[in-house]
């Protein structure tokens, strides 16, 4: 019996050295075990590495920025529509996912475009400057977090937490302060480049441990996979990693799904502090760029969420294999100019 066909079109086509899921995502569904897939690319820059890609991306297309907003991204959508057939986008960024969120009813209605994503309430409630009142609310420690939307604020900071402090972006950036003055510098820098407010929450000394799951959106949670960074770069990014056993983690994930009904990819981020108190630091609404390692360990995830999003039933699979690694690395590509070039000016390749 010959294998469906799905055209899936996806966004997070960066690889720099803060990669986008992209890449992950796609390797993932090329390795799926129930149907194969042609790639449509969306990208935001001309380059995007995957966008060259041919052997795992079909065609690909620009779209407008996430602040050009909700009307614009429908239009460019309807233009490649109106030349591809779409069963199933899948967006990678958080900045973007708003807008995805907001026209997901209709591009199904109207094109059969299907989408796995949070509701508009659960992307909102979880985002940084939500978290620590969202982990009261559903039973999960979060690091004391200040707020902070004017410089004014920053004055009485010492008489609520204690250095070392981290300051964060509403969506990306993450630096630890270890006194007044690196907080000023860190909180210009960040404010500068992802607006207020500013994220200041309490530092908590641990190991960082990671989760990557789907949710069906009806309480269950349908894969997880638990991961311990191995290597970082400057930016804070995983550039090697190990699955981990770790059945507490696993337990309050699964409790997070229960709680929210979390509809979709996930990726939470915890510190383990060395008394096993876990501490929840943010929750990404989207795949993480290592989600690889999902198909890697027996539990491919993206193909998971290609399923749910049809329509097909997906009977929760949390048994996945330990011990596995993921090493990222660079690799230099050699393209034509011509396809930059037309990249560049007719925004589609």
């Amino acid at each position: 019996m010959p294998r469906p066909l799905y055209h899936i079109a996806l966004t997070g086509l960066n690889a720099t050295d803060s990669p986008g899921p992209g890449m992950g995502v796609i390797r993932s569904l090329k390795a799926a075990e129930n149907f194969d897939v042609k790639i449509i690319g969306l990208s935001y820059e001309t380059l995007e590495p995957c966008i060259y890609m041919r052997e795992l991306v079909s065609k690909a297309y620009q779209i407008p920025y996430p602040s050009a907003g909700m009307e614009a991204l429908y239009q460019r959508l309807q233009y490649i529509l109106s030349k591809e057939r779409i069963d199933v986008l899948i967006p990678n960024f958080d900045a973007e996912l708003f807008n995805f969120i907001k026209v997901s009813d209709t591009l199904e209605s109207e094109f059969g475009v299907k989408m796995l994503l949070p509701t508009a309430d659960q992307f909102e409630s979880r985002q940084k400057f939500n978290l620590y009142n969202y982990g009261i609310k559903h039973g999960i420690k979060v690091p004391y977090t200040k707020i902070v939307f004017t410089t004014s604020e920053l004055y009485t900071l010492e008489q609520e937490l204690k250095f070392p402090m981290v300051v964060k972006g509403k969506y990306y950036d993450a630096q630890v302060a270890q006194n007044m003055e690196q907080i000023w510098q860190y909180f210009y820098k960040i404010s500068s480049r992802w607006g207020l407010p500013v994220i200041i929450q309490q530092y908590i000394q641990g190991t960082e441990v990671n989760v990557c799951g789907v949710g069906d959106g009806c309480g269950q949670l349908v894969g997880a996979v638990p991961m311990r960074k191995l290597y970082i770069t400057d930016k804070g990014k995983a550039w090697a990693g190990v699955s981990l056993k770790d059945d507490r983690l696993l337990e309050i994930t699964g409790n997070f799904v229960s709680s929210t009904r979390w509809r979709g990819p996930f990726e939470m981020e915890f510190i383990r502090t060395p008394d096993e108190e876990y501490y929840l630091l943010e929750i990404n609404p989207r795949f993480p760029a290592w989600c690889y390692l999902t198909a890697g360990c027996g539990q491919n995830q993206p193909e998971m969420l290609v399923k749910l999003a049809l329509r097909q039933h997906v009977p929760p699979r949390l048994d996945y294999e330990a011990g596995k690694m993921f090493i990222r690395y660079s690799s230099d590509m050699i393209v034509n100019m011509d396809d930059f070039e037309r990249i560049s000016t007719m925004g589609e390749l």
